[in-house]
């Protein structure tokens, strides 16, 4: 249920149909354009952790990281291993401390956090969007905008439930 303002001064509290439309095609949207990747091909928990955390802090030790993770250094130090085998980090001698040993993100491994974060196919959507004239595309981006704009604002039930 929702409330706006009819042309007629009146509140509609009914969904309409072009919202029950709305409704039922985005779950048909969602499933044609959603990323799918192997099981092979995703992140575990940690490792996407060990990656985020590098990239919103730095370079850092393993024994640095082991603590904001909270899990013992030898734990993070294998999943540094794997992560450093899959070239998404590097090691780097600190220049200081010839005894501390830095990670960092490789590119590689910020383009796998930006992929990781996709929720949708950009090649699926690409294929897609070539049925489309030139108009259709950018009105569809235009009135998804616009939707996302309007939701700004509008308090989320479930986040009320949450903070009380």
């Amino acid at each position: 249920m929702y409330a706006v303002p009819s042309t007629v001064g009146r509140m509609v509290t009914e969904p309409d149909a072009e919202v029950r439309r709305f409704c039922e095609l985005f779950p048909a949207a969602y499933l044609a354009f959603h990323r799918r990747d192997g099981k092979r091909n995703q992140l575990s928990g940690a490792s996407r952790a060990v990656l985020l955390h590098l990239a919103q802090t730095g370079p850092l030790t393993v024994g640095e990281a082991a603590v904001h993770l909270d899990r013992a250094q030898s734990v993070v130090s294998e999943i540094v291993n794997q992560l450093e085998g899959h070239g998404y980090v590097e090691r780097e001698n600190d220049p200081d401390d010839r005894r501390r040993t830095f990670i960092w993100l490789t590119p590689t491994g910020r383009q796998r956090l930006e992929r990781d974060a996709q929720v949708l196919d950009p090649d699926l959507v690409g294929r897609a969007f070539v049925g489309l004239t030139t108009q259709q595309r950018q009105d569809l981006i235009e009135a998804l905008a616009a939707l996302v704009a309007s939701a700004r604002g509008i308090p989320n039930p479930s986040e009320r439930e949450r903070d009380s």
